[in-house]
């Protein structure tokens, strides 16, 4: 028998697999680097990329803003914040002239409390710190429209600032090609209706996983960031053990472009063929703190999934679905056919889209949950409970075909398939 640990909120799952099916464990590919994590970072705030000049302009009196992620996102901000601030301070940018937004786009806003769960408390002590709603209307300004009819609406304090700062972490995205870059902003600093018309181009399915060029959602990002002026980007790469792999540190494009070849690097992993079941992990907590963070690893399970194939999908959801707007849309739909309908009847809004997105997986792979949300909730989602550690996932497995094969995925947000055949 074999075990294999699946990465479950703060600890793991041992699951236990008897089978005579091919097993293949799928992980990222290993990158060792070649210096610390701090010394990564201090060489890329010493050295921007293409050698810009990235304080020249500052001096006591300017107004900085920094965005952080929220804690949905495993970004390393008590390594990187520190080398950043000590630069800052160099220029002469006084302690009180910075402020720290909380990039939450659509999520609930962090409250005070939590600050200290994603910045260290030294930090949250000693500066200003907003947690950005999309919904405060008052403290947004109106930009105009992206060239592709996007309403930008911007949080005020982080476009009045002189200097804007976006930190965060560049990974594989399961609509926006790749997280990092302007989009901490683009998104999390925006108004809800900027949000909700980028969202909509998801339904263009060029809008995919691991497209960067030629991506009309990841473009309107683009084209949000330039209208709210994101002038520095401070983005890390991370293995799946959240160890620093690499940091770049420049104008956000030049980021992007230098940061999606180390993630390529490590996510892009071979396949010989798709698999009759993949069993997948969205990495443990921040990971899976709920049902609308953890649908990016079904979507990263379908990849490598035949169609007609079944999807296991562990995550511990300790938050719940995470979505009221989610759960609200899927009260009184049965099937995904109903969840395409009331879908285009109702027109696209964020939250429900969450519904849609798992309805295309669903018309394609059968898809089971071992989470802690109840299992009834789990049904009226469209899911399959399961419990990975009784009999029903040995008849799961016994059902498979003579022969077949079983991809293990326990970090699938960090993996994308690359189809290699055999000579």
């Amino acid at each position: 028998m074999n075990s294999y640990p699946l990465p479950f909120g703060n600890s793991n799952i041992d699951l236990h697999i008897e089978t005579d099916s091919v097993i293949d464990l799928i992980l990222p590919n290993h990158i060792e680097p070649e210096l610390s994590g701090s010394e990564i970072i201090e060489n890329a705030i010493d050295y921007p990329l293409k050698g810009i000049d990235a304080f020249g302009d500052l001096h006591p009196g300017s107004k900085v803003v920094v965005t952080v992620n929220d804690k949905t996102r495993p970004v390393p901000n008590s390594i990187l914040l520190p080398p950043l601030l000590k630069r800052l301070a160099e220029c002469g940018v006084r302690q009180h002239d910075i402020c720290f937004i909380i990039a939450s786009g659509t999520h609930i806003p962090m409250r005070l409390e939590e600050f200290s769960h994603i910045l260290h408390p030294d930090i949250v002590s000693r500066f200003q710190i907003i947690a950005h709603d999309c919904d405060d209307e008052e403290n947004l300004y109106y930009l105009g429209l992206t060239p592709s009819g996007t309403p930008v609406y911007v949080n005020k304090r982080f476009y009045d600032a002189d200097l804007r700062i976006v930190v965060g972490d560049i990974e594989p995205h399961h609509f926006a090609g790749y997280s990092g870059g302007v989009k901490s902003a683009s998104i999390g600093c925006c108004g809800r209706k900027t949000i909700n018309a980028n969202h909509t181009l998801l339904l263009d399915p060029r809008s995919t996983v691991g497209r960067y060029d030629d991506n009309p959602l990841r473009d309107d990002i683009e084209s949000i960031g330039r209208m709210i002026h994101v002038d520095l980007s401070l983005n890390a790469v991370l293995d799946e053990q959240k160890k620093i792999l690499g940091v770049f540190f420049g104008r956000p494009m030049d980021v992007m472009r230098e940061g999606i070849k180390l993630v390529n690097a490590v996510s892009q992993v071979p396949i010989i063929e798709k698999y009759h079941l993949v069993i997948a992990s969205a990495g443990g907590y921040p990971k899976d703190i709920n049902l609308y963070q953890s649908q990016k690893a079904m979507t990263h399970a379908s990849l490598f999934c035949k169609e007609g194939g079944i999807i296991l999908l562990a995550a511990e959801c300790r938050e719940g679905v995470g979505s009221v707007g989610y759960l609200n849309f899927m009260k009184d739909v049965s099937t995904f056919e109903d969840i395409n309908a009331k879908f285009k009847n109702q027109g696209f809004s964020v939250g429900p889209h969450k519904a849609f997105q798992i309805a295309r997986i669903l018309e394609k792979f059968t898809v089971f949950l071992h989470s802690s949300i109840p299992d009834e909730l789990v049904k009226s989602l469209l899911l399959s409970p399961i419990n990975m550690n009784d009999t029903t996932m040995t008849d799961l497995i016994d059902k498979l075909p003579r022969n077949g094969r079983i991809a293990i995925l326990p970090y699938a947000t960090a993996c994308i398939p690359r189809l290699h055949l055999e000579d």
